[in-house]
């Protein structure tokens, strides 16, 4: 099995492709960006997505603008780069990742002797070490899974998502690989990252999988064919409240109803130490025009739409949160300090 056979972003050295997630399944296309601004408008409209991927694509856009501004001006190239950080920052709100990754690029930045080769150095540390963490959380939650009898996953959390492998659905890819069980994914409204994305992917390193529609998860879970619900994370706060893709949390409600155990699978650098609880966790709220039909997209229409991205999951629903530098059971009794 050709583990990176998905790659959402590829670094060519002068600009970054950005695999259009938008257009899968059907084509599959890379737009190419050589500045920051490019950068952050390809996050901000979904191009790319998954909080590690965000991050990762966000380290290249500083990349690129060092590389702009550095051959332009020798005297404040510096301060260029720090405001296209901005706008980078600016592109997705709930992903730690994106400002995790900023943190680090600033901080190359701010070193006395820093160039463009010093940000590269940092983007492809940030990019090497996402993939060297997915393949450790592979296996680390694959050993959590051991006799599982089949999985639901939600939104995407593959290669496409991450810097390659994947954090929930590398934990599938890891336990698939040592015993062949069901594959579940939801369709995840309302941008469908289930249908488009993850059973895509997942066949593309032939591993079968079965879609269903979001509100179809509870009578599986009362048929009996899955044991455990496996998603990634955009934000975990100090205390394992995880925030994730909307519908996230009714799942983990579902789940504690039918006696299904719950996975939250996420680097590190979604864990957001700095926020005690999900109560502090800015959730995205997207344009009503991605759930609206266009009838309703008038001047004074009495229809109107709530488009959350994502939601909350109390730590007290999920049974194991996996990082690369281990797995927290029960984190609302064990809690999260351990892995500091």
């Amino acid at each position: 099995m050709n583990k990176l056979t998905v790659q959402a972003l590829q670094w060519t050295g002068t600009a970054l492709k950005v695999l259009d997630q938008r257009q899968l399944p059907d084509t599959c296309r890379y737009d190419e960006y050589h500045d920051a601004a490019g950068v952050a408008e390809a996050i901000a409209t979904m191009r790319v997505r998954g909080a590690p991927a965000i991050g990762i694509a966000a380290g290249y856009g500083v990349v690129l603008s060092a590389n702009q501004h550095y051959a332009a001006s020798a005297e404040d190239w510096r301060q260029q780069v720090i405001a296209d950080i901005e706008v980078l920052a600016k592109s997705r709100p709930t992903a730690v990742n994106l400002f995790t990754a900023l943190d680090l690029m600033a901080a190359a930045l701010a070193q006395t002797d820093a160039d463009p080769a010093t940000l590269l150095a940092c983007a492809e540390k940030i990019h090497t070490d996402d993939i060297a963490a997915n393949y450790k959380m592979g296996e680390l939650g694959a050993d959590v899974l051991a006799g599982a009898k089949g999985i639901l996953t939600h939104c995407n959390t593959g290669a496409l998502a991450t810097g390659g492998y994947g954090t929930a659905l590398g934990v599938i890819r890891s336990v698939y690989g040592r015993q062949p069980l069901p594959i579940y994914a939801d369709e995840t409204r309302p941008w469908l990252q289930g249908a488009r994305l993850t059973v895509w992917e997942l066949a593309q390193d032939g591993i079968p999988a079965t879609l269903l529609a979001d509100s179809a998860a509870a009578w599986l879970m009362k048929s009996g064919v899955v044991d455990w619900v496996i998603v990634g994370a955009d934000r975990i706060a100090a205390n394992g409240d995880t925030a994730n893709k909307i519908g996230t949390y009714s799942l983990a409600v579902l789940a504690k109803q039918h006696g299904v155990k719950f996975m939250v699978v996420a680097p590190m650098t979604t864990i957001d130490w700095a926020i005690e609880s999900g109560a502090q966790i800015a959730i995205e709220q997207r344009h009503q025009n991605e759930l609206l039909p266009a009838c309703y997209l008038t001047e004074g229409s009495l229809v109107s739409a709530w488009n959350p991205v994502f939601d909350v999951t109390p730590a007290e629903l999920i049974s194991a949160i996996v990082t690369e530098r281990g797995v927290i059971l029960n984190p609302s009794e064990q809690g999260m300090r351990s892995l500091k």
